[in-house]
């Protein structure tokens, strides 16, 4: 906005001399503006004194290239000046043009270009390439397009320890229009300490850039280094010697990479050779070895320091050729026969061409022709010539022709031809193949022949080809066979039959084309001998070569895998079902056949009815007129709650382990609060005290047999007592016996327990892990129902059990049953 108003300043000061000294009718502000695009455009039109007092800007109209501005957007500054607001302004460049109209006609006043754009954006990827004293040149991306006039100013700054320094701004930047700018020689010292900065600058705004350090080295470009000779070395093929000259302009005292380039002319193929070399080495030399004889090379060298990025271009190349070599090959020849003249000579054209070998045939220097009649050789002639053609005057007799192309190293291989007589029906042979070539002439040239391949009488080849086996399998064979040598076709092989015959069965056959040389045959007998033949045809006949038997696989690859497959995965089975066995054998042997005890191998006690009859244990359960059995025992758990009884016995165990580890003892067998009660009918002898049993195991110690076998034998040892009265022991008997017990262990040496007082602890059997804290002996439910109801006996005392005692019986914990609660 305080643009405008200074517009209008200039304009409203300016138009009194405007109308003395101007010679121009009109004029308009600004000029030729550049403004942002989609910004508002403002225009002032000034008349001149030419058109006052007739005209004012009343009379002013503006337009838009060739569109008419509404009248909404213009405005009478005075008599003499108008202005137009255009919003909005979007086009790259437009013509504003003021106008006058007065009495229906309008006059072009004057106009403006208006051009719209962006500012600047920061400039990026900066390179830079040095010239060593001749330039450097750094080139860097704009951005977007900003359609408008931007200046470009590139800094080359030192970075040190602190910070940017511009040496001096005049020697040290450069302005440019364009995306590329230059520091020429003598204002370009070698440094590795500088970074380059850009900034772009339009009428909208500026933009700067970071400043890129850049080492100089790396961005070093030489000169293209200068090739001194090429040149071959006498008596040594296949070589060139290469020498060249390093740019002088460089870096001293640096390492550089060289690449020499030599391209075949012949077959236009180029190669490439690597050389270091230092600054140091002004001149330096190159074989290039494994080239073509005879054969001209065109070589190129460029370099490049091993610290920089910039190779110099290749070099003008320069040509050479390496030592001669006699031509490889012989030229394709031919001729034409004219008819005999009257003087009896017949012109004879002769042509040839160079065989397009590679590698290269060899320089040619010229072609030497000799000719001689068939049946004397002695008369042999010579002619020398440079050209590929030449004409003989022959006689009537059939000559031999030899052509040879020679150089400097000597003569190519003799194109032989045979120049029939004029009398011979016959130029041809039978069953032999000839080549027969046509060649086009264009003027005084021949160009490349179109040749083929022909008999003039065929018949049956002279031999068969021989049969092999290959790939055999067991319903398939690979047949295969070589070739019949060329003179032995006796004309064009068209194709190949394949016979072949199982042992006793009948014979077969398969044919295949003559480019075939071996064939699958299917769907064959497995285990087998075959026998197979094949025979050769043209179109004369056939011919069966030799015979070959073979014998076709029992199993092919297939049946070996699905047999194996299943025998590998039982092996594994098996190995692992082993391996488990061997790892897991005592699970098993518990699990599948546990250790069942047997009570006749025991040595704690002897078995045989009289003994059992004469133990003090089962004496001592009697009735008066029968037996008490074992199947008559019941052992009922004591009513403490189910917990507490794991705990005690838990406890027990605890503090009774420390006492057993002296004597490698096996089981801990606690036992706290058992109360035992016997009922024979009219006593009941009841013990309720605490016992505690800690018996470290012993192999003499006896032991619980538990199974139904053993409960039946223990019932049927029972069975034969009639009558067993009861036995009372007294308190002073069990004394006795304990002091007994007690003197029997320190005698015998042997692990027996301490009787300290029957009341406090009571013997148990080790083996009875299973043993609860109290146990009751009722009569069993399976007695007659008036037995139960009888008055209990009297209780009686049971001694304990004894180690190796013998006659003493043993019960197991399965010989009883759980009493039902009443």
């Amino acid at each position: 906005m305080f643009n405008c108003w200074i517009w209008m300043f200039i304009l409203l000061c300016g138009s009194s001399i405007a109308d003395e000294k101007s010679i121009r009718d009109a004029d308009i502000f600004p000029s030729s503006p550049e403004i942002e695009r989609g910004s508002t455009l403002k225009l002032f039109c000034v008349l001149g004194k030419h058109y006052t007092p007739q005209r004012n800007a009343s009379h002013i109209i503006w337009k838009l290239n060739h569109e008419l501005i509404a009248q909404e957007n213009y405005n009478i500054v005075n008599e003499t000046v108008s202005s137009v607001i255009i919003h909005n302004f979007t086009y790259n460049k437009a013509h504003v043009k003021c106008f006058i109209k007065y009495l229906g006609k309008e006059q072009l006043l004057v106009h403006t270009e208006v051009k719209s754009g962006f500012p600047p954006d920061t400039p990026g990827n900066i390179s830079c390439i040095y010239y060593f004293n001749v330039e450097l040149t750094c080139n860097w991306t704009s951005g977007r397009e900003t359609n408008l006039t931007t200046t470009y100013t590139l800094y080359r700054k030192i970075k040190n320890t602190q910070g940017l320094i511009l040496p001096d701004p005049e020697l040290s930047s450069c302005r440019s229009k364009t995306e590329s700018c230059s520091f020429r020689h003598p204002n370009i010292p070698f440094s590795n300490s500088f970074c380059f900065q850009v900034k772009a600058q339009n009428v909208l705004g500026e933009a700067i850039s970071e400043c890129v350090p850049i080492a100089m080295e790396s961005i070093e470009k030489f000169e293209p280094p200068e090739i001194l000779s090429v040149k071959k070395i006498a008596g040594i093929k296949q070589l060139l010697t290469v020498t060249w000259k390093i740019p002088e302009d460089i870096i001293p005292a640096q390492y550089l990479n060289c690449q020499v380039r030599y391209r075949n002319l012949y077959s236009n193929s180029s190669e490439i050779d690597n050389v270091a070399v230092t600054s140091e080495e002004k001149v330096v030399s190159l074989n290039l070895t494994g080239l073509w004889d005879s054969t001209e090379y065109s070589v190129a060298v460029r370099c490049i320091g091993v610290e920089s990025k910039f190779w110099s271009e290749w070099c003008r190349e320069k040509t050479a050729s390496t030592e001669d070599k006699a031509p490889s090959g012989k030229v394709d020849l031919w001729r034409i026969i004219e008819s005999s003249h009257p003087t009896g000579n017949r012109p004879v054209h002769l042509m040839w061409k160079l065989l397009g070998n590679i590698p290269h045939p060899g320089r040619i220097l010229g072609y030497k022709i000799q000719y001689f009649p068939e049946n004397n050789a002695a008369l042999q002639m010579t002619k020398i010539t440079t050209n590929k053609k030449i004409v003989l005057p022959l006689k009537e007799e059939a000559y031999i022709i030899s052509v040879t192309a020679y150089n400097s190293a000597g003569n190519s291989p003799a194109a032989v031809l045979r120049i029939p007589s004029t009398d011979e029906k016959q130029i041809f042979k039978p069953f032999v193949c000839y080549n027969m070539s046509v060649y086009p002439l264009y003027g005084n040239k021949v160009a490349a022949p179109y040749s083929i391949q022909t008999y003039v009488q065929e018949k049956e080849p002279s031999e068969g080809p021989v049969a092999d086996t290959d790939v055999l399998g067991k319903n398939e064979v690979v047949i295969k066979w070589e070739e019949i040598s060329k003179d032995k076709r006796n004309g064009f092989i068209t194709n190949y039959t394949i016979f072949y015959k199982p042992e006793g069965g009948k014979e077969l056959n398969e044919t295949v084309n003559s480019d075939v040389l071996h064939h699958r045959l299917k769907s064959l007998q497995a285990n087998t001998q075959y026998t197979v033949y094949i025979m050769a045809s043209n179109r004369a006949g056939g011919t069966s070569g030799e015979q070959k038997t073979f014998k076709t696989l029992k199993f092919n690859k297939e049946d070996i895998i699905l047999i194996a497959i299943p025998v590998g995965l039982s092996m594994f089975f098996l190995l692992g079902l082993w391996i488990t066995c061997i790892l897991k054998k005592h699970t098993f042997k518990k699990v599948c056949w546990p250790d069942i005890p047997n009570p006749a191998e025991s040595v704690a006690v002897e078995w045989p009815l009289d003994a059992s009859m004469n133990n003090s244990f089962l004496k001592g359960v009697t009735y008066e007129d029968k037996t008490l059995g074992l199947e008559d025992l019941n052992v009922l758990e004591h009513c403490f709650p189910e917990e507490d009884q794991e705990g005690l016995l838990l406890m027990n165990c605890e503090n009774h382990v420390s006492e057993c580890t002296d004597t490698n003892a096996t089981a801990v067998q606690n036992i706290s609060e058992h109360k035992i009660t016997l009922l024979n009918g009219e006593k009941k002898i009841q013990y309720n005290e605490e016992h505690e049993v800690a018996k470290c195991l012993s192999p003499s110690m006896p032991y619980v047999i538990t199974g139904e076998d053993f409960r039946s034998q223990m019932h049927s040892a029972l069975i034969p007592a009639k009558k067993i009265q009861p036995i009372e022991m007294l308190e002073d008997d069990l004394r006795e016996t304990q002091q007994i017990l007690v003197k029997n262990e320190e005698s015998d040496n042997e692990e027996v327990l301490k009787l300290e007082d029957f009341s406090e602890k009571t013997l148990f059997n080790p083996y009875l892990r299973n043993s609860v804290k109290t146990r009751e002996f009722l009569i069993s439910e399976n007695l007659p129902e008036h037995s139960k109801n009888e008055p209990k006996k009297q209780p009686t005392v049971l001694p304990a059990f004894q180690q190796n005692a013998v006659g003493q019986s043993y019960v197991t914990l399965d010989m009883v049953g759980l009493a039902t609660a009443h």
